[in-house]
């Protein structure tokens, strides 16, 4: 079985450390597909610096070729022409019909197969299942079943694993998927949350897992 890919989702720490993590990440050529995701950062300052600091952050996956997606915010993904994720503020074809099919539309489906059926119909490139597993955020937060799984892979829609996922509980992740085929796996803190030399070591242990897979 062909390995999922791993999907980095940034945090809200300043833009030169997140741009110096994500740097040293981009270079174990592990990363596949990054989601900016700053919801602090995007209610705490203006306008410009927010311009600034994703402009940074696109530069820099441009770079690596690596495709970014840019979080409920349609206006900054057509600005810099990138893709977008939803998490139901807005239709996927909505969002399809303005940003074009060049780049990543994205939805948040949680654990509802009707809304990851829906967003294929509506020409999403992914649906979003979790949690996965309990968060330090959301310790409680309902995760998402193995029948849901299954249910969901009919759909015929790369599906993307999100929630409390780290490397340490990557093989019960597998134990829990079987046979379905997962595209991505989400990540943020099991990555972002070390130093920057930590960055690198965890994102090469991640490399070294995911071409085991089979």
């Amino acid at each position: 079985m062909t390995a999922p890919k791993l999907y980095l989702l940034t945090n809200d720490e300043d833009i030169h450390t997140l741009s110096d993590k994500l740097e040293r990440a981009f270079d174990t050529g592990v990363v596949s597909l990054l989601q900016i995701r700053r919801q602090q950062t995007a209610h705490v300052f203006d306008l410009i610096t927010l311009y600034q600091e994703t402009e940074i952050l696109i530069s820099l996956a441009d770079k690596y070729d690596i495709p970014t997606v840019i979080n409920e915010n349609l206006e900054l993904a057509s600005h810099f022409n990138t893709g977008l994720h939803l998490s139901g503020t807005m239709s996927v074809r909505v969002a399809r019909e303005i940003l074009g099919d060049g780049v990543h539309v994205g939805r948040s489906c949680h654990g509802d197969v009707a809304v990851f059926r829906e967003a294929k119909k509506q020409g999403a490139s992914y649906g979003a299942m979790g949690a996965m597993f309990g968060t330090m955020t959301k310790p409680l937060a309902k995760t998402v079943s193995s029948e849901t799984l299954t249910r969901a892979h009919k759909v015929g829609l790369p599906l993307c694993l999100i929630g409390g996922i780290s490397l340490n509980s990557m093989d019960e992740l597998r134990q829990k998927v079987g046979e379905i085929p997962i595209d991505y796996v989400a990540v943020t803190t099991d990555i972002l949350h070390h130093s920057p030399e930590m960055v690198t070591a965890k994102c090469q242990a991640w490399r070294r897992y995911l071409e085991t897979w089979d």
